[in-house]
């Protein structure tokens, strides 16, 4: 894909069926559902694809033990049922992942494995494995480090895990390979209107700094944290619904938890789940909830967050981590819908919600990973119901995404990109197989390939999203970062001055995701 043949698109597009704001989760889910129907489709994303929430989740593609727990039914059921589509549509990224819930009480068995295996019979067909009951050796063996002391065993289940970064690439492809363009960078400004009723938007493009006018037949607002700020821009006086919260991660070494399982607490102190998931050779840690009165593209950890995350570390795994072992720390938030200030943020669904405003404008928020082709669906449903199109039939339950293979022979390095790993095999012969850090899964042709055919535009989109390299350790990303600036310049015919504009730029990033 290439960003100045996109542009080149809009200016010879005189009119769009639908256009999509925001290029996370919901937006390329949205952007995918619509041109996938054949629709004329457009997605603008302010920043770059997955800058916020969407690449800073836990990983996991989960129905949400949770919320079974909570007794939402519906959004477990539907959650899982999503989580299998993932699993067959996109192999190549969602793998399957066992969970362990450790059990230190002897009801604690008995008493989550039953839940669990209510968790199985809604999965139906779509399961990943069936549940069952570990003795204190079975769970030892699948989590070495975990403390023994009180053990009394634990109960296995299955769910599925993913780079979230990677799939929203993977869905910015899928686009494409639809007929969809998406554009990242290119912030909407407002809504031009005819009769009261939008007929486009105004947007200016972040990197060339031209303003546009492009026109659509239906406006989608789907901008997660920032809903309510796109809803007032078209209509000041409208009122909020989101009620975000910040989440936040920690990375650990492998070596904490060496096994192949993940661990999940089922309920802490504050009633809170906690999960320990092995990722990429690290260690996820997370996650917390804490109410945040604005949303931020660049939310930050606070000390209480990341020590309330290493209590429960060194609660439950033998390794006792302190804050020299973080090897880095994220915040990510949620886009809540609630209309009472009063709830608790851990409690609010994260069942997704669909607004059409008087002037035609269509609104999907909330939710979560898991769900994001559903709430493409609906939304796209909705766009044909408030403009009167006939309806036509969704595809995306069987559309295989981009890159689509389960061939186990590829190389893991590369098993995210599917079957557009041979590019990058390509792209090594030529650039070196050497990584830039023997600590990170970083080479050059990774870089090479996210300029040319991924819309990286700077060192942050390169080393945070397109490699995951600042969130697995920032320390050694801040080493590397002037080699793959210096390499991207080369590629991009960029100036001297670009590499230390961007330098600049991450160091201050970076800075956010260590911990002292």
């Amino acid at each position: 894909m290439d960003r100045t043949q996109n542009l080149q698109e809009i200016r010879q597009t005189p009119h769009w069926d639908i256009i999509v704001i925001g290029g996370g989760a919901t937006g390329l889910g949205t952007a995918v559902e619509a041109a996938s129907r054949g629709y004329k489709t457009l997605l603008l994303e302010q920043h770059d694809f997955a800058k916020g929430t969407s690449s800073r989740s836990t990983k996991l593609v989960h129905g949400g033990v949770r919320y079974l727990r909570q007794g939402n039914i519906k959004l477990v059921r539907e959650a899982l049922h999503e989580r299998g589509l993932m699993h067959q549509n996109a192999p190549h990224l969602v793998k399957n992942l066992s969970f362990v819930v450790p059990a230190y009480r002897w009801w604690e068995g008995p008493f989550y494995g039953l839940g669990l295996k209510v968790y199985d019979a809604m999965a139906g067909e779509l399961g990943l494995g069936p549940s069952r009951l570990l003795s204190r050796k079975e769970t030892l063996q699948h989590i070495p480090t975990l403390e023994t002391d009180g053990l009394d065993g634990g109960i296995i289940y299955h769910d599925a895990q993913f780079d979230d970064a990677r799939m929203a690439l993977t869905l910015m492809h899928t686009l494409d390979d639809e007929g969809g363009t998406a554009l990242n960078y290119m912030k909407v400004t407002g809504f031009l209107k005819s009769d009261s009723t939008i007929c486009g938007v105004q947007a200016h493009d972040e990197i060339t700094g031209q303003d546009h006018e492009i026109n659509a037949g239906a406006v989608i607002n789907a901008t997660g944290i920032f809903t309510d700020q796109v809803r007032q821009m078209n209509q000041p006086e409208t009122k909020p619904v989101m009620q975000p919260s910040r989440g936040v991660h920690i990375v650990l070494d492998h070596s904490f938890q060496p096994g192949d399982s993940a661990i999940l607490v089922p309920r802490t102190a504050d009633g809170r789940v906690i999960f320990a998931i092995p990722w990429q050779r690290r260690i996820v840690v997370g996650t917390t909830d804490i109410p945040v009165a604005a949303p931020s593209l660049e939310p930050h950890p606070t000390d209480d967050e990341i020590d309330y995350l290493l209590k429960y570390a060194r609660q439950y795994l033998t390794g006792d981590p302190t804050r020299a072992d973080v090897l880095s720390a994220w915040a990510g938030i949620r886009p809540l819908v609630s209309t009472n200030p009063e709830d608790d943020t851990a409690e609010i669904s994260r069942d997704h919600t669909l607004i059409t405003d008087s002037s035609g404008l269509i609104t999907v928020t909330g939710g979560k990973w898991t769900t994001y082709r559903l709430m493409g669906e609906d939304a796209v449903d909705l766009a044909e119901e408030t403009h009167s199109w006939d309806h036509r039939e969704s595809v995306t339950q069987k559309l295989k995404l981009h890159g689509w293979t389960d061939s186990d022979g590829l190389n893991s390095s590369y098993a995210g990109y599917g079957t557009d790993a041979a590019i990058l095999r390509e792209l090594k012969n030529e650039y070196g197989s050497e990584p830039f850090h023997p600590d990170l899964p970083c080479v050059p042709a990774q870089v090479i390939y996210a300029v040319r055919h991924e819309m990286a535009h700077t060192l942050e989109d390169v080393l945070a999203r397109r490699t995951r390299c600042l969130l697995l350790n920032a320390r050694a990303t801040l080493n590397i970062a002037k080699p793959v600036a210096c390499l991207m310049a080369e590629e991009k015919k960029r100036p001297e001055q670009w590499i230390t504009r961007q330098l600049e730029e991450f160091n201050r990033l970076a800075q956010h995701y260590l911990v002292e």
